[in-house]
Protein backbone atom coordinates (compact mmCIF):
# COMPACT_ATOMS: atom_id res chain seq x y z
CA UNK A 1 0.00 0.00 0.00
CA UNK A 2 1.20 3.51 -0.81
CA UNK A 3 2.40 5.42 2.28
CA UNK A 4 0.28 8.42 1.26
CA UNK A 5 -2.87 6.29 1.25
CA UNK A 6 -1.89 4.76 4.58
CA UNK A 7 -1.45 8.22 6.07
CA UNK A 8 -4.83 9.47 4.88
CA UNK A 9 -6.62 6.28 5.95
CA UNK A 10 -4.97 6.44 9.36
CA UNK A 11 -5.92 10.07 9.86
CA UNK A 12 -9.50 9.26 8.86
CA UNK A 13 -9.71 6.37 11.33
CA UNK A 14 -8.28 8.48 14.15
CA UNK A 15 -10.80 11.21 13.36
CA UNK A 16 -13.65 8.66 13.44
CA UNK A 17 -12.41 7.30 16.77
CA UNK A 18 -13.18 10.56 18.56
CA UNK A 19 -16.99 10.62 18.09
CA UNK A 20 -17.19 6.88 18.62
CA UNK A 21 -15.31 7.08 21.89
CA UNK A 22 -17.26 10.09 23.10
CA UNK A 23 -20.56 8.42 22.27
CA UNK A 24 -19.65 5.29 24.17
CA UNK A 25 -18.35 7.29 27.11
CA UNK A 26 -21.50 9.41 27.33
CA UNK A 27 -23.67 6.25 27.29
CA UNK A 28 -21.62 4.72 30.09
CA UNK A 29 -20.18 1.97 27.88
CA UNK A 30 -16.48 1.17 27.53
CA UNK A 31 -15.14 2.86 24.37
CA UNK A 32 -13.78 -0.33 22.79
CA UNK A 33 -14.63 0.52 19.18
CA UNK A 34 -13.22 4.03 19.49
CA UNK A 35 -10.05 2.73 21.07
CA UNK A 36 -9.70 0.10 18.35
CA UNK A 37 -10.13 2.70 15.63
CA UNK A 38 -7.57 4.94 17.30
CA UNK A 39 -5.02 2.14 17.62
CA UNK A 40 -5.42 0.97 14.01
CA UNK A 41 -5.35 4.56 12.73
CA UNK A 42 -2.26 5.44 14.73
CA UNK A 43 -0.59 2.26 13.47
CA UNK A 44 -1.34 3.24 9.87
CA UNK A 45 0.03 6.75 10.41
CA UNK A 46 3.16 5.37 12.07
CA UNK A 47 3.69 2.84 9.28
CA UNK A 48 3.25 5.55 6.63
CA UNK A 49 5.83 7.79 8.31
CA UNK A 50 8.20 4.86 8.67
CA UNK A 51 7.80 3.62 5.08
CA UNK A 52 8.16 7.00 3.34
CA UNK A 53 11.80 7.98 2.89
CA UNK A 54 12.31 11.14 4.91
CA UNK A 55 8.91 10.86 6.57
CA UNK A 56 6.29 13.61 6.47
CA UNK A 57 6.46 17.22 7.58
CA UNK A 58 3.31 18.76 9.03
CA UNK A 59 3.17 21.14 6.07
CA UNK A 60 3.01 18.17 3.68
CA UNK A 61 -0.05 16.54 5.26
CA UNK A 62 -2.76 18.77 3.70
CA UNK A 63 -1.21 18.40 0.24
CA UNK A 64 -1.00 14.65 0.72
CA UNK A 65 -4.66 14.43 1.74
CA UNK A 66 -5.75 16.45 -1.30
CA UNK A 67 -3.56 14.35 -3.61
CA UNK A 68 -4.96 11.07 -2.31
CA UNK A 69 -8.56 12.33 -2.51
CA UNK A 70 -7.95 13.54 -6.07
CA UNK A 71 -6.56 10.12 -7.02
CA UNK A 72 -9.64 8.53 -5.46
CA UNK A 73 -12.04 10.72 -7.43
CA UNK A 74 -10.24 10.23 -10.74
Amino acid sequence: MDPDVMLVAGLFLVAMAVPSGLSAWSDGRPPRRGLGLAVVGAGLVAAAVWLKPGGYALTQVPDTVVTVLARLVN
